[in-house]
């Protein structure tokens, strides 16, 4: 049977083209880790290959692979995909020339900027590494003692509690000279001048100082002597004014 020159030509392009698309494609290999146990792993679990307006999926194979068929020629992002675990992304390269290479990239930084390469297991795999376990729900903390004991104002409290506490105890076996010093020290001391304790200057034992404290005078900028001869003026201009009127 012989067929016509048009279909003879076309027939011939087609191989052409499927011979050349059949070498410019590969198969890539990405193997699991032994630890953690791939057996245990989901049936969900699956890797992709992506790169601009290109995405390839594999699912996870009885031999713990992943097998990707008829990638052409590019860089790709290597991601596995598991609810369980977390793998690090690879940098798979597929060129005519050099075949299938692997790099450690990482998010974030440039494409260009290659991590360690990944070398290459018997049969032509790549191995991903795994990062940890997934966490999805944090365990809710026991009640402790010494969680609370850690905060610092607790621990200003119980500081304050052990001096109040033990402050008599420590006065009562104090000497009697050194004691009597003590005292005479609290006497002097500005909280005992505060609360009514010292004697003011020119006042009587156990008077506040603060009691004839002028306010009015503190703000205005004037003295206390100043204040005061104010208002003996200003009684004295009114008693005269007064006196005229009568």
């Amino acid at each position: 049977m012989h067929l016509p020159p048009i279909l003879g030509a076309l027939a011939t392009l087609l191989l052409t083209v499927t011979a050349h698309t059949t070498t410019d494609t590969t198969t890539v290999t990405i193997l699991l880790p032994a630890n953690p146990n791939p057996f245990t792993l989901s049936s969900r679990t699956h890797a992709t290959l992506s790169s601009l307006g290109v995405h390839y999926d594999a699912s996870v194979s009885t031999l713990n692979a992943f097998v990707f068929r008829n990638v052409s020629a590019g860089s790709y992002l290597l991601d596995v995909h598991c609810p369980t675990e977390a793998y690090r992304p690879l940098r798979i390269d597929v060129t005519v020339a050099d075949g299938v290479q692997a790099w450690q990239t990482f998010r974030g930084n440039e494409w260009s900027n290659k991590g360690e390469a990944v070398p290459a297991k018997e049969g032509g795999g790549f191995e991903v590494s795994p990062m940890g376990r997934k966490t999805y729900f944090i365990d809710r903390p026991a009640f402790s003692i010494f969680s609370i004991l850690k905060n610092p104002m607790i621990l200003m409290g119980l500081v304050s509690m052990v001096i109040f506490i033990g402050m008599p105890y420590l006065m009562d076996s104090m000497d009697p000279e050194m004691k009597a010093e003590f005292e005479a020290q609290q006497r002097k001391g500005p909280m005992a001048a505060l609360m009514g304790g010292a004697a003011s200057s020119g006042g009587a034992p156990g008077q506040n100082p603060l009691g004839d404290f002028d306010m009015a005078a503190y703000l205005s900028g004037s003295s206390k002597k100043d204040s005061a001869s104010r208002k003996a003026s200003g009684g004295s201009g009114a008693s005269k004014n007064q006196a005229g009127r009568i």
